[in-house]
């Protein structure tokens, strides 16, 4: 088997068994994670007002985008390949195919029936398709950790304790009995 048959099937059983990609524009924006759909041999994603958002990505048909892929056994980086981004039309049978699928997969959503009249109107759905070879795969990782810094957001910043002061915390009083 040629390298590039077993990065084709490496990708698509680690995108079929993982629940979030991270997926990096051509940009400089840092990688987004998103949930997503394996159908039709590629990569489905849904985003836009109600949904996860894609802004920044400059995710463009036609346009390319690096998809990296974790171990769901470790958690950790497996496979990275590039991908070709196309947005087919809201009412062909390809993106009602995917829009099926995606439904299926939709957690939460406040009009599960309206979906896919939402999507067509207000969202992007998004195929993006494996480009050989993988950049990155067991056997060839490259030598930095790829880790990035978090992003400032108010969810990390939190109130200062007495721990973080050398102060101790008090413990509850014993009632004495009587």
């Amino acid at each position: 088997m040629t390298t590039s048959l077993l990065d084709a099937a490496l990708v698509e059983e680690t995108a079929k068994k993982s629940s979030l990609l991270w997926v990096r524009g051509p940009g400089p924006a840092p990688a987004r994670a998103l949930w997503h759909v394996w159908h039709d041999g590629a990569v489905w994603l849904v985003g836009g007002p109600g949904e996860q958002p894609l802004d920044g990505l400059d995710l463009r048909d036609g346009g390319t985008a690096t998809v990296t892929a974790r171990s769901k056994d470790s958690g950790g980086r497996l496979v990275a390949w590039p991908a070709r981004v196309s947005e087919p039309a809201a009412d062909g049978p390809r993106w009602a195919a995917a829009v099926a699928e995606l439904r299926g997969k939709r957690l939460n959503a406040p009009d599960a029936e309206e979906l896919p009249t939402r999507w067509a109107a207000e969202c992007r759905v998004l195929r993006l398709a494996f480009e050989s070879p993988a950049t990155q795969r067991p056997g060839a990782y490259p030598a930095g950790s790829g880790a990035e810094p978090p992003r400032p957001s108010p969810a990390l910043t939190r109130g200062v304790h007495a721990a973080d002061h050398g102060g101790r915390r008090q413990r509850p009083r014993r009632r004495r009995g009587g």
